[in-house]
């Protein structure tokens, strides 16, 4: 198939999670015969931070504004055998309407941000990538988030059609490797500070620092706040290039997932960073959310924090216990969680729809 994907950015990670795993799927639906070309809007605060340069799994089309890339897309479209709008994507409305108008493509939207978009639909919320029509043009929606948010795209948004296509790992990017020192640390966190994060974030990583002042605690991430509550025993990394997240990952005895507000609230969203960090053979704690047994079996797999004890806790188990949850981790995330089974699931989808 040729697959066009108009998306919010794959040319850089910089304070999102979209690229991540946009370059895992198209890299594989590309290994897999598709051709792939993604539109992406040309802002400077992502060719700044452009950490994608050569990219053999498809064309990259950079644009300054929708009336410069129209007639291009026009043309792409005529020749596409199925269209992929994502949430964020800053054309994503004329994007749309184009593509609806052409007829040839199988129309797709893929929220990769459910628990948002549902969150502020509910509270009547202007939604820029979501048109007043809702989600009824489109002959699929693929969800980022499963339990019942689905259903609630249906009834909300009006879909028709609504599949899940959870986050997944590329393990050419995130996987073992033999530089354990580079960021080594008891606890380490990798994520982009968020508001609605802070409160679990304070709790499960800030207050086991403070309680274990001879432990090395690190975070990476962009866009954190001045006034941010550090401590002594906290270093921090300025946005961590996905290269650098393997030797992150192995460098910690135990990795911190936290999960945004909405997320926790409608459950069966697992982060990225939790299948990336199960690649590397990473030791994973994370707060709770509903349905987290799906992707990972505490305690075997992954261990649950409720409280900063529970953290203190983690940390004073056996280095060889810890090792034992992290290659089982891994084990299940090669064998369900890898940008191949969901390019794969992708496949059925647009097949049978």
């Amino acid at each position: 198939m040729k697959i066009i994907i108009f998306g919010l950015t794959i040319t850089s990670s910089w304070g999102n999670g979209h690229a991540t795993l946009w370059r895992g799927l198209c890299k594989a639906l590309s290994r897999r015969g598709h051709r792939i070309v993604f539109f992406e809007r040309d802002v400077p605060y992502y060719a700044e931070t452009r950490d994608l340069v050569s990219w053999p799994f498809g064309d990259i089309l950079l644009y300054k504004d929708w009336h410069e890339i129209r007639p291009v897309s026009h043309q792409q479209l005529s020749e596409a055998d199925a269209v992929i709008i994502t949430s964020y994507c800053p054309d994503a409305l004329p994007a749309t309407e184009l593509a609806a108008q052409s007829k040839r493509p199988l129309l797709v939207f893929y929220d990769l941000d459910t628990p948002v978009t549902l969150s502020r639909r509910s509270v009547c919320e202007k939604i820029d990538y979501i048109g007043p029509r809702g989600l009824q043009d489109y002959d699929l929606v693929l969800s980022f988030t499963g339990g019942a948010a689905p259903q609630r795209l249906k009834s909300c948004l009006g879909a028709k059609k609504v599949a899940t296509l959870f986050n997944h790992v590329d393990p050419e990017t995130h996987g073992l490797t033999g530089c354990r020192d580079a960021y080594r640390s008891d606890l380490s966190y990798l994520g982009t500070f968020s508001a609605d994060r802070q409160e679990s974030l304070n709790a499960l990583f800030i207050q086991p620092a403070r309680d274990l002042p001879d432990r090395k605690f690190m975070i990476a991430g962009a866009l954190y706040p001045e006034n941010f509550p550090w401590a002594k025993n906290i270093h921090f990394v300025t946005h961590l290039p996905p290269k650098e997240h393997s030797a992150f990952f192995c460098s910690s005895r135990l990795s911190l997932n936290v999960t945004r507000h909405p997320m926790v609230k409608m459950g069966f969203s697992p982060s990225g960073r939790l299948f990336e960090a199960a690649a590397c053979s990473a030791p994973m704690i994370s707060d709770s959310w509903p349905g987290i047994e799906q992707f990972f079996r505490p305690e075997s797999e992954i261990l649950i924090a409720r409280n900063s004890q529970e953290v203190v806790s983690a940390l004073e188990r056996p280095d060889e216990e810890l090792r034992s949850i992290g290659l089982a981790a891994r084990e299940r995330d090669l064998k369900e969680h890898t940008s191949t089974h969901r390019a794969i699931e992708l496949e059925r989808l647009l097949a049978t729809t």
